[in-house]
């Protein structure tokens, strides 16, 4: 498999890695297939995400398209951080192989997770804000 400069650069260099031990949201997405799992944490003031981190337990890919998303959305609005798709994920990172886009889907849904977190904890029904976050069915047997 060939992976971009971008990829790898974000696989051996991840940003953002870790945890927010008083985070606002956090959201956690898997899939049993291919064994990958993604933790997000978001700090959010004012409706922006100040701070963002993540832990992932999985492929090159999956570390990479985590990394990206985080850095994607920090310092931006809830609704901005919406907007961001699997596709924008990839983009940025100058593409995936094929076999590894179900990652960039991965990384979107655990952001996804982690704002719908942070709303049910404002007491507020994420459902109609996040939509359905969904699962990861493309999973094509990355390891």
């Amino acid at each position: 498999m060939i992976y971009s400069e971008k990829v790898m650069d974000h696989f051996t260099n991840p940003r953002n890695v870790g945890e927010i031990a008083d985070a606002d949201g956090v959201g956690e997405v898997g899939n049993a297939k291919c064994g990958d799992i993604m933790k997000m944490y978001l700090k959010i003031e004012g409706d922006v995400i100040r701070d963002v981190k993540f832990k992932t337990f999985g492929c090159g890919a999956a570390i990479a398209t985590s990394s990206m998303a985080t850095e994607l959305i920090k310092g931006k609005t809830i609704d901005e951080a919406l907007k961001l798709t699997n596709k924008a994920v990839v983009e940025a990172l100058e593409g995936l192989p094929p076999a590894k886009l179900h990652c960039s889907v991965l990384a979107e849904q655990a952001m996804k997770s982690a704002i719908a977190d942070y709303y049910k904890r404002q007491g507020v029904d994420p459902t109609l804000i996040v939509g359905d976050i969904g699962n990861c069915e493309e999973c094509h047997g990355c390891h």
